[in-house]
């Protein structure tokens, strides 16, 4: 062989060598990177092998079939504490959306009443008159007010249709001023979008060319809005025509989800998975990173903040003259223009093409009721946390949440029940919510008990097998998971462990936490995934929102 040849035989084999040499420190920096983050690739199946797993035997129990209404299990009102307090020889309170009773640009109501509490306001008579604030989320307020449980003097949702829908069930409250500050509902659409009205972007969003976020409409009044004017939009004067039904079925089911909270909605925005959401235009204008990346397309009735005075038959004459007051300084010129100045009171121009009826609400939340899920079965298991930081209130208020919250599951859903301590125990197999599976849900709610540690990831792994499991028989279904848990977790498996089987799935997880003892941020965390509610609820609340979850979602 002559030397040429050598020498390129020799070159051959030394970029040969090379190129291996490069491959296993790619692949080696690969690793590396891969056990610096902590992250695991592993699937269901795989994370599933490492899991201690019992198989309760289920015990029937007995079931109430009561028809208690949701809003007997609301809260003492003290889990909404005042934002302003008054002291005054009569004192004035009004529960109000969070837009105008938060910090910032949503603190316009309570500036006033700080302001008008130190203005020395008295009556004929001498008598002091304060003001006191509330911030209730719309739905929340009336559902206080329609319950009887609790009642202010003046209520203002962001709307009137939740005032419309609580008179025609038979609340007493009236109309004391049609607006209190301005404002509207709106789509907010990437900027440059071909859509200009509400009717362009519910035909994307049928057609599956954008996806949307909406709250929910049983308790947001911008997505009660969006649920009337979609109605509308597809049935013209009869809103609920098969027509109507349709176009809401249609548009429904290219929905990513529908957020339990605003803020929820907005961080889904922020990670770039929706092209659009539903929002107050005085949340738009005062937020840059959202009016400089999306245009406002205004919907439905105006958000004008109307005042509802609540039982004013019944209030004396001190106490009217008194709300007359409060009333006449929330419209004065200087309180106005701080609102103004707060983001409300824009776009005046626009106009509502129609109004509705408390009547039409009433049979609209029906409608979405029956048709949220576009036909789908759903496959959802519980997951309840049985661990020692659980014991006392916290695990009674879970049980007794899942007992009550069993109402509000329809019959032809799928469901299953898990719990975990210091091992993850099936307590009942998923199968259609019928009698006799309430009955097994219920005997295994009764049995739960707390102790031991958290193996909170492992619980998700197997609900998560689960769930996958059963929807190879149905693979349209709509698949969740409820995790109930102070998110304590000292398991084997953390985030990063189950993140990429989870991502794979798709399952949402909805969390409920106990945020008086446990690790909210946690749970926030892993119910971001796939872009699920997480809800922080401590023992005096949980068992209402838990139930509103159950309404809305199943």
């Amino acid at each position: 062989m002559s030397d040429n040849n050598k020498k390129k035989n020799g070159a051959v084999i030394f970029a040969g060598i090379a190129i291996v040499v490069v491959v296993i420190i790619v692949l080696m920096v690969g690793l590396f990177i891969k056990l610096l983050s902590g992250a695991s690739h592993k699937s269901t199946e795989q994370l599933l092998k490492k899991v201690d797993v019992v198989y309760a035997t289920p015990e029937k129990g007995t079931i109430t079939m009561d028809d208690t209404a949701l809003y007997d299990e609301l809260p003492e009102i003290t889990k909404y504490p005042l934002a302003v307090e008054g002291r005054g020889d009569i004192d004035i309170e009004i529960f109000t959306s969070g837009e105008k009773a938060g910090d910032n640009y949503d603190s316009w109501l309570v500036d006033i009443a700080k302001k008008f509490n130190s203005s020395g306001a008295t009556l004929s008579d001498g008598s002091s008159v304060s003001m006191s604030v509330r911030s209730v989320a719309s739905g929340l307020g009336g559902d206080y007010i329609l319950s009887g449980k609790y009642l202010p003097d003046f209520w203002t949702p962001s709307n009137e249709l939740f005032g419309e829908y609580i008179m025609s069930q038979g609340a007493d409250i009236e109309e004391y001023e049609e607006r209190l500050v301005g404002n509207t509902a709106g789509v907010l659409i990437t900027k440059g979008s071909q859509y200009k009205t509400i009717k362009d972007v519910a035909d994307a969003v049928s057609s599956g060319k954008i996806n949307l976020g909406y709250t929910n409409p049983q308790t947001s009044a911008t997505g009660m809005n969006l649920l009337m004017t979609i109605l509308k939009e597809y049935g013209g004067n009869d809103l609920f025509s098969d027509q109507a039904v349709d176009g809401f079925v249609n548009f429904q089911k290219n929905i990513p989800y529908v957020a339990y909270t605003t803020q929820q909605m907005r961080d889904s925005a922020s990670n770039g998975s929706l092209d659009g959401m539903c929002m107050e235009y005085q949340t738009y204008v005062n937020e840059k990173n959202l009016n400089s990346l999306y245009d406002f397309i205004p919907f439905g009735v105006r958000h004008d903040n109307p005042l509802y005075a609540v039982n004013y038959g019944g209030k004396t004459t001190d106490k009217k003259e008194a709300m007359r007051m409060v009333a006449d300084f929330c419209l004065s010129q200087e309180a106005q223009t701080l609102a103004h100045n707060k983001g409300f009171n824009y776009n005046d121009d626009y106009k509502p093409e129609y109004e509705f009826s408390g009547t039409e609400i009433y049979k609209a939340l029906q409608t979405y009721k029956s048709h949220k899920d576009t036909g789908k079965n759903i496959i959802a298991v519980f997951v309840a946390d049985c661990s020692g930081s659980m014991d006392g209130d916290p695990i009674n208020q879970l049980k007794s949440s899942l007992s009550n919250g069993m109402k509000y599951i329809n019959e032809n859903n799928k469901v299953g029940l898990v719990s975990y301590s210091s091992n993850v125990t099936v307590e009942v197999p998923i199968a259609e919510f019928d009698l006799n599976q309430k009955s097994y849900f219920q005997g295994a709610i009764n049995n739960l008990s707390a102790g031991g540690t958290t193996y909170s990831y492992e619980a998700v792994v197997v609900a998560m097998d689960m769930v996958e499991k059963a929807r190879e028989a149905d693979p349209d279904a709509k698949v969740m998971i409820f995790l109930l848990s102070d998110g304590m977790a000292n398991g084997k498996y953390d985030l990063s462990d189950i993140r990429y089987a989870l991502e794979e799935s798709k399952i949402p997880v909805y969390t409920i936490s106990y945020t008086d003892q446990g690790d909210a941020e946690a749970l926030k965390k892993l119910s971001e995934v796939n872009e699920a509610a997480a809800i922080n609820a401590d023992s005096d609340d949980i068992v209402y929102k838990i139930k509103s979850l159950f309404n809305s979602e199943m």
